[in-house]
C-alpha cells in the first residue's frame, strides 16, 4: 500500500529525526551542515583508511557530522578502459569495514534496482546518481531497502522538479529523502551552479547537499577522461553555505594527480581541513542573521 505523502510542516519534523538517528553518537546541530566526503572509489584498504581517518578527526573537532563516501563501483565512466572497481563484494566489505572501524555512516552510488538490496546490508545511505535521478524502479527498490537515499539532480533537470524523484521515494514508504544539487550541463564540456536550486529543493521537504566537486565537471573530453576545476571547490562550498545548504559532499584523496576516477575533480586531502574551518566560521556568522 503507498504513502500517502505528509505536509511540509510534518516532513521537517521527520526530516531532523532521521538526521539525527543517521548521526547518533556524532555533535549534529541542525543550524550548521553535515560532510559527505571521501574518495571517489574503493581503490585499495590504505587509500580510504587513510581518508577516513584524517577525515573523521578533522570532522570531530570541528563539530561537523561526517558521512564515509567511496563508490563501490563507477559504472558511468566516458571510456570503457576507465577504472571501474575492484569488484562490489570485495569493496562494500570495506565500505562496511571503514563505518565499523571509525563509527561512521557510509554511503555509496547503486545504479540499477537488482543492485539495491545488496548495497544495503553493507551501507547506511543509498546514493542515486545524477544520470539516474529519473529511473523509477531504482528509485522504488532503494526506498524499500528503508535506508536513507540521497538522489543527485540530474544535470538536465531542474531543482523543483526533483519533487518527482523525492514523491517517488516516499509513496514507496520511505520518508528518508535527501536530494544533492550537483550543477547543470553548459554546453558540451562544462557545468554551471544555480544557487536558486538550494532553496527550492529545500521546499520539497528534504534536506539539500551539495556536491562541491562534482558540480566542478568538465565532462566529454576528447581524451576520454573528465577534467575538472578543483580550484574552486571552496568557492563553490562557500556559497552553498551562504544560500543554506544542509550539506556538503566533496570527494577527497591523498593525492588525486594518481586517483583512480575522477582525479581532476577531487579536493587533495591536506586542504580539506583548512577549508571546513573557513564554513564552519561562515555558517556561524550567517546563523546569526
Amino acid at each position: 500500500m503507498k504513502q500517502q505523502i505528509p505536509n511540509s510542516k510534518s516532513y521537517l519534523c521527520t526530516m531532523e529525526k532521521f538526521l539525527k538517528d543517521l548521526f547518533e553518537g556524532q555533535s549534529y546541530d541542525e543550524n550548521s551542515f553535515f560532510l559527505i566526503a571521501g574518495p571517489c572509489v574503493v581503490e585499495s584498504e590504505e587509500v580510504i583508511m587513510e581518508v577516513a581517518d584524517k577525515v573523521s578527526g578533522i570532522c570531530k573537532n570541528l563539530g561537523i557530522p561526517y558521512v564515509f563516501k567511496s563508490s563501490y563501483r563507477k559504472a558511468n565512466r566516458t571510456s570503457g578502459s576507465s577504472f571501474t572497481g575492484i569488484g562490489d563484494e570485495a569493496a562494500l566489505k570495506l565500505v562496511k569495514k571503514v563505518g565499523e572501524k571509525y563509527k561512521l555512516p557510509t554511503t555509496s552510488d547503486i545504479h540499477a534496482h537488482e543492485e539495491a538490496a545488496m548495497a544495503a546490508a553493507y551501507i547506511d545511505i543509498l546514493q542515486i546518481p545524477a544520470f539516474l535521478c529519473r529511473q523509477t524502479d531504482l528509485l522504488v527498490a532503494a526506498a524499500e531497502t528503508g535506508k536513507v537515499v540521497n538522489v543527485k539532480k540530474g544535470q538536465f533537470v531542474s531543482g523543483p522538479s526533483m519533487k518527482f524523484a523525492a514523491d517517488k521515494i516516499r509513496n514507496a514508504g520511505n520518508d528518508k529523502v535527501i536530494l544533492t544539487e550537483r550543477g547543470n550541463s553548459f554546453g558540451y564540456q562544462d557545468m554551471v551552479v544555480d544557487y536558486r536550486n538550494i532553496p527550492w529543493m529545500k521546499e520539497h521537504g528534504t534536506p539539500v547537499v551539495m556536491d562541491c566537486t562534482h558540480s566542478l565537471q568538465q565532462p566529454n573530453q576528447t581524451s576520454g577522461v573528465t577534467g575538472g576545476n578543483p580550484q574552486l571547490i571552496g568557492t563553490i562550498a562557500k556559497a552553498a553555505i551562504a544560500t543554506g545548504a544542509n550539506g556538503l559532499f566533496i570527494e577527497t584523496h591523498p593525492n588525486p594527480a594518481v586517483a583512480k576516477s575522477d582525479g581532476a575533480n577531487m579536493l587533495k586531502l591536506d586542504l580539506l581541513e583548512g577549508l571546513l574551518q573557513q564554513l564552519v566560521m561562515l555558517r556561524k556568522t550567517i546563523s546569526q542573521f
